[in-house]
């Protein structure tokens, strides 16, 4: 199951008191203060696991909380630092701070960690307190309380190219052709329901990832239909794929319509690369002369094969001109 949003509790341990004890030694006729310091509290940490690819596990926890650390002894020992908490998310997982409504981490990189909250520190033993004036302080410090968080967890789904298009524009079907993605095809809207990834292989040993997200309708940005929802997952790409059905009355008015949803959700799509994509070409013997200043477009035939090489070849090519 695709889970790509999660709410989740976090509380990181408290730090342990520290202790108020005097030696007691039969040869020590005045024993000093020998109270230890308290451990500290455990940390919740996330971190980037790229064999996982959903929250399904975080949505279905909701909450974690660290061990205390433990308390101080006498003869001046430190009680225990309590063990850490690990949570391990997808590449590509936002961290949202609820109360505060900020971004608190943006987690890509694998095996890269952040401490997201922060175990309370052991509080301070009575040998600490001893002095010139004070020789047998009989306080000690309480544990410091540790970080209690509501975090929001946000997937997006880390590609080179994002494929965009109406529903039934034949996104499914060209993935499952250029790739060894199997996503569900059928002839009726919104047969894919999330996004779906493929490995394209090209040259020697080299690759690509495209990433399929359900179709979107006008008004998309504003909630409308399945896409919405998945518009994030396109963030991260470098390069964005229109593909838009040979045979639509207007394709120039489709491609505009698309790429409004697009900008009006974010303005990371501005700057993005862009390559359009005619499908279906095999039902047309004349592909219709358009053009879109400063857009190569491409018609394709995911049923024939006619048109992928190019089209792999200009994703190729602009990848690699973009860095």
């Amino acid at each position: 199951m695709f889970v790509d949003w999660a709410k989740v509790t976090v509380k990181s341990g408290n730090g342990g008191a520290g202790c108020v004890a005097f030696r007691r030694e039969k040869h020590v006729p005045k024993g000093g203060p020998s109270g230890g310091d308290g451990g500290k509290g455990g940390d919740i940490v996330l971190m980037v696991d790229d064999n996982l690819y959903t929250l399904q596990d975080i949505k279905y926890r909701k909450s974690y909380r660290a061990k205390n650390g433990g308390s101080g002894q006498g003869s001046r020992k430190f009680g225990r630092n309590a063990s850490d908490i690990v949570i391990k998310v997808p590449p590509g997982t936002v961290v949202i701070d609820e109360d505060i409504n900020q971004v608190v981490a943006d987690l890509v990189e694998n095996n890269s960690r952040v401490i997201i909250a922060k175990g309370g520190k052991g509080g301070r033993g009575n040998a600490n307190f001893a002095n010139s004036t004070n020789r047998t302080p009989r306080h000690a410090e309480p544990g410091f309380p540790g970080e209690e968080k509501h975090l929001i967890l946000e997937l997006k789904v880390i590609s080179d190219v994002g494929l965009v298009g109406f529903p039934n524009a034949g996104k499914s079907t060209l993935i499952s052709k250029i790739s060894a993605a199997k996503p569900k095809i059928a002839d009726y809207p919104f047969t894919t329901l999330t996004p779906n990834l493929g490995i394209v292989k090209y040259g020697n040993y080299r690759s690509f990832v495209i990433a399929d997200i359900p179709g979107l309708i006008e008004g998309a940005h504003l909630g409308k239909g399945l896409g919405h929802r998945f518009l994030r997952h396109l963030e991260r790409t470098r390069l964005l794929l229109f593909l838009i059905d040979i045979s639509s009355d207007n394709i120039i008015e489709q491609y505009t319509i698309l790429n409004n949803e697009l900008i009006k959700y974010s303005d990371r799509f501005k700057d993005k690369s862009r390559l359009v994509a005619l499908s279906k070409a095999d039902l047309t013997t004349e592909p219709p002369d358009i053009t879109i200043p400063g857009i190569d477009i491409i018609p394709i035939s995911a049923v024939n094969g006619s048109g992928l090489e190019i089209l792999i070849d200009k994703i190729v090519k602009k990848l690699n001109s973009d860095g």
